[in-house]
């Protein structure tokens, strides 16, 4: 097996081994542990969903979210209603056309999707808490243009 081959290996063995612990939920287990917090975990990713900000259409919608989630658009509307009823969400007028709706984080959403990416940014330095700084930046890097990439052969 050459070198290319055996990168690539490690990258497929290295992804099951997230999507493994993403099936399991540990770390959304682990984060309403650490938050201790009653919450569906489908209410993170409609955060981060919304957190992620406006797409072409120029607001966050349950469209987009849907897209964000890989989900229908029943499932979706489902999730995002309930983000609303939480309290995190806010069902907006969009800024570009009124007839479309648009999602916004409400402050308590804003407050707990904070420490949701503190709880992740620390378990993050936690596992990566021997390597160097020029490591981490270039892990930063190199994944970031993975799952740009990726993203993008899936459009």
């Amino acid at each position: 097996m050459d070198t290319d081959e055996q990168a690539l290996l490690a990258v497929e063995r290295a992804m099951v081994r997230i999507r493994r612990s993403m099936g399991r939920r540990t770390f959304g287990k682990a984060l309403l542990a650490k938050l201790d917090r009653p919450e569906d975990l489908a209410l993170f990713a409609v955060l981060d969903a919304v957190d992620e900000g406006p797409g072409e259409a120029g607001a966050v919608t349950v469209t987009g979210v849907a897209e964000r989630m890989n989900l229908d658009a029943s499932r979706a509307s489902r999730v995002v209603a309930a983000a609303v009823a939480s309290g995190h969400v806010a069902r907006v007028a969009s800024q570009r056309d009124g007839r479309r709706v648009g999602l916004e984080l409400t402050a308590s959403g804003r407050a707990l999707v904070d420490r949701v990416h503190r709880f992740r940014q620390q378990r993050f330095a936690a596992a990566m808490r021997t390597w160097t700084p020029a490591e981490r930046a270039e892990f930063a890097r190199l994944l970031t243009r993975f799952t740009t990439s990726e993203a993008e052969d899936n459009r």
